[in-house]
Order: structure tokens, then sequence, then C-alpha cells
């Protein structure tokens, strides 16, 4: 995918800072996509944006031979300053919190919670941890959602307690889809895709049935395949991943994706390579 150079038009040439985007896509009021890949391209003023959230995955904190106490430091510290810039409402870190022993997670919670805005987890299967022990640190079960204005997230599990990938909560997820049907925008997080489209995803057809039909459901983010920064598309739904924040494989960067809802009903959707930038400032983002 090709990758372009955002320059904000407000800044002068003192004040340059530069901020890679990759995957730029902008999805209408019906669904439908355009993309961006033009050196051109400018964000929309930040009033236009009236939501505005980012999602990390695959910190794999705890992992042996790997920067992972670095990386989450980088990414915490990448994700305030969205925060500071053009703002954030929420962070999602989309899976594999932990690095198979559940030992390291308290300490994994105390670092995402210098995080200085709501963040929410989902389970991966990485997560090794039973549902209980993982609710009395996240205070939420492994399947929640909760809503913000015209928008609703439902956040779904993808994996038991011993790493086994499994499809989420059918029942479940059709149930809420119905509960929030009239919301203007809805945003499915979870880990692990439900369409076979990579080594590592599982074939979920009903639940990919379920999310088909729901007309209000703007996207699907994952995590899990680290190689992949991208989208996929199917029955005219989109699903995005977000490479890694963490981990022995994967993009050769550490990375993040953003979404932005606009005032017009709108979003904005773009993956973020957080290291190429003018090394002046290479951990500003505008």
């Amino acid at each position: 995918m090709r990758e372009i150079i955002y320059l904000h038009p407000m800044l002068t040439r003192r004040k340059f800072l530069v901020n890679t985007l990759k995957g730029i896509v902008l999805i209408g009021a019906g669904n439908t996509l355009q993309s961006f890949a033009a050196p051109g391209f400018r964000l929309p003023a930040a009033g236009k944006v009236v939501l505005r959230f980012a999602l990390a995955s695959d910190g794999h904190f705890g992992q042996k031979d790997t920067t992972w106490a670095d990386n989450h430091q980088r990414m915490t510290g990448f994700l305030n300053k969205e925060k500071a810039g053009r703002g954030l409402d929420y962070s999602f870190i989309n899976g594999d919190i932990i690095h198979d022993n559940p030992a390291f997670l308290p300490e994994a919670k105390t670092t995402w919670d210098r995080l200085e805005m709501p963040y929410f987890v989902s389970h991966g299967n990485h997560d090794k941890i039973n549902e209980d022990g993982w609710e009395k640190t996240w205070g939420t079960r492994w399947h929640h959602a909760f809503t913000k204005g015209d928008a609703a997230f439902l956040i779904l599990n993808t994996a038991d307690e011993t790493g086994k990938y499994i499809c989420p909560d059918v029942d479940w997820t059709r149930s809420q889809l119905h509960k929030y049907r009239n919301k203007k925008h809805l945003f499915v997080i979870m880990h692990i895709t439900p369409v076979k489209w990579t080594e590592h995803g599982i074939d979920c057809p009903e639940l990919v049935e379920l999310f088909s039909a729901q007309k209000n459901l703007r996207a699907v983010f994952h995590g899990h395949d680290h190689a992949e920064d991208g989208m996929k598309e199917k029955n005219g739904k989109h699903y995005f991943f977000d490479g890694h924040l963490g981990g022995s494989w994967g993009t050769p960067y550490f990375g993040y994706r953003i979404v932005e809802v606009l005032n017009n009903g709108e979003v904005l959707c773009y993956q973020v390579n957080p290291a190429v930038t003018e090394p002046v400032n290479r951990n500003v983002i505008v």
C-alpha cells in the first residue's frame, strides 16, 4: 500500500511536522468507500470531527526477546500526543495484551493506565486467562458494548483461555446488533478476523452474515495478523487491520489506526506509521 506524507496546512516551515498515513479511506453515509493515496491529501478541519478514536493491537507484553517495554512506552506516548493534538475520545487495545503469561496482566494494565483518555481492551488468543480473571483486571467481560452519542461499539471475543481461536458468541452479538440498530454508526472491535483471508484468520460465516445485514455497521477492526495494516471487504462491509505495536514479527513498523467520524456523517479511517516523521519531531502527531 502506498504511503503518503501529510503536511498540516496551518504549519509554517519552521514548525514543519510530518506524519506518514497509510490506507486512507472515507466511508460515506451509505457505506460507499473512497480511497486516497495522493500527496495532496489533507485531513479535515478538527472542528468537523465529532468522534475520534484510535486502535492498536498485539503488544505481547512480556514476550521474551522483544522490546516490549519500550514498545508500550512509545505507543502510550503516541496516543497521548494524539489526544493533545486533534483529540481522542477513546483508544482500543485490540487483543494480545500480554504474551501467554497472566502474571503480566497487572503490569500491562498499569502501563495502559498511562493513557490520558478512556480506553477499552479486547481479549486475544495470547491473553491466556479465564473470563473472571479478565473481568477482575479490566472491569468488563470478554463481550461488551457501550455507546457514545450516535455511535455504538461492540467488543467481541475470539479466543478461549487456552488460546484456541473461536468465533464470538453469535446470540449475544445478534442481540446487541438489534439493540443498537438505530444508532447512526456502529463499530465492531474483535481481535481475529471472521473470514479466512489470512493465514491466521478463521471462518465465522454466521457472524459475517449478521454483519452483512447490519445497515449501520460502518467498520470492523482487527489485530492478530501483525503483517496486515490495510482493509478487506465482504458484502459491502469494511474490515480493517492495524499491524502491531509489539511482538516478534509483522509489518516493519509499529503503528496504529485512527478513525474520525465527521459532522456530515462520513467516517475517515487511516493507518499511522509514527516512526516516519521529521526526526526533530519524531514523536509529534498532528
